[in-house]
């Protein structure tokens, strides 16, 4: 477990669904907690999608119980928030169980929520972001620390994580859902994993490797974006001679930057970036653009202003 990530007298929630993977977070948080005077929570989501699922969370409060460390639970149905299921079955979970451990360390005040992502979690991700055509940051996997979240497993293996387990007959959950070929993270891990180690006994090594080199790429790229983005930026709004005078990747990061720092509602896509661009590059009196209901671009001379939205500036926006 990567301690770093830890200080002194730190409250932290813990997500514990009873599989390995959490079952061990929650016994090396535990083995460090009286070093580090940490105050331990831990935190159990009951989706109820299937029958049984009463019984994990029993199974939960009796190891939580067993170690004395404070127990919480909900079911998923009395969660008080608003979530579209837009996507997979597997991401409405996740986005359930965020919204539940938000609430827990909003409660106790905590300092951190840990999560038990471990290095086959990682090689699994990059796949499944590489067939989604993500870009250059989201090949670089899951980050140890990322907001209020940290994952202190993410240099170790299922296996290490299993080993030590029974090992020291530590009794955990298994999830029947985890050998089911409707998710598509279960596909990659059960399928596509294993071709890849066999074809070469390093696959793992090198691949994770290889994310470590793309996150070393990124930070430089960070870095670069964010004295452009310096050097873009007067008094009068982001300067847009300056802005395309960069290669387009370039300019996409820099504008995604701006709208960062700006803490603007917005969702990225190569779309959204390319209308923007669009607005800024075209050469007529229209000096408002709408992209979301809440905030526009506004022209002044030859530099560009977030602005909060007018009724007026909500009509459709124009084709380019």
């Amino acid at each position: 477990m990567n301690q770093t990530l830890l200080k002194p007298r730190q409250t932290i929630i813990i997500g514990y669904s009873g599989g390995p993977d959490s079952t061990y977070l929650l016994h090396a948080l535990k083995a460090v907690q009286a070093e580090l005077n940490l105050t331990l929570i831990a935190a159990h989501l009951d989706h109820q999608w299937r029958e049984n699922s009463a019984n994990d969370v029993e199974f939960c409060r009796n190891e939580t119980e067993k170690l004395g460390v404070a127990f919480m639970f909900k079911k998923a149905a009395e969660l008080d928030v608003a979530i579209k299921p837009n996507g997979s079955k597997e991401e409405l979970g996740r986005k359930l169980r965020r919204a539940f451990f938000s609430q827990v360390a909003k409660e106790y005040n905590a300092d951190a929520i840990a999560l038990g992502h471990h290095a086959d979690d990682q090689m699994e991700t990059f796949f499944i972001r590489l067939m989604r055509g993500t870009t250059l940051s989201g090949l670089t996997g899951m980050k140890e620390l990322e907001g209020s979240y940290i994952r202190p497993l993410l240099h170790l293996s299922k296996e290490e994580i299993i080993k030590y387990l029974e090992k020291h007959r530590i009794k955990f959950l298994i999830d029947p859902t985890n050998n089911s070929d409707a998710y598509l993270r279960n596909r990659i891990r059960l399928q596509v994993l294993p071709i890849l180690q066999q074809t070469d006994d390093r696959f793992s090594s090198n691949l994770l490797r290889a994310m470590d080199h793309l996150q070393q790429a990124e930070d430089l790229l960070d870095t670069i974006t964010q004295r452009e983005l310096t050097q873009c930026l007067s008094d009068a709004g982001l300067d847009i001679n300056k802005l395309i005078s960069h290669p387009t990747y370039l300019v996409k990061r820099i504008l995604l930057a701006w709208l960062i720092t700006h803490k603007v509602p917005f969702t990225p896509s190569d779309g959204f970036l390319n209308e923007m661009i669009r607005f800024m590059k075209q050469q007529t009196t229209k000096k408002q653009h709408p992209l979301h209901e809440q905030w526009m671009l506004q022209k002044t001379g030859q530099c560009v202003q977030i602005k909060k939205a007018t009724p007026s500036s909500l009509l459709p926006s124009q084709s380019y």
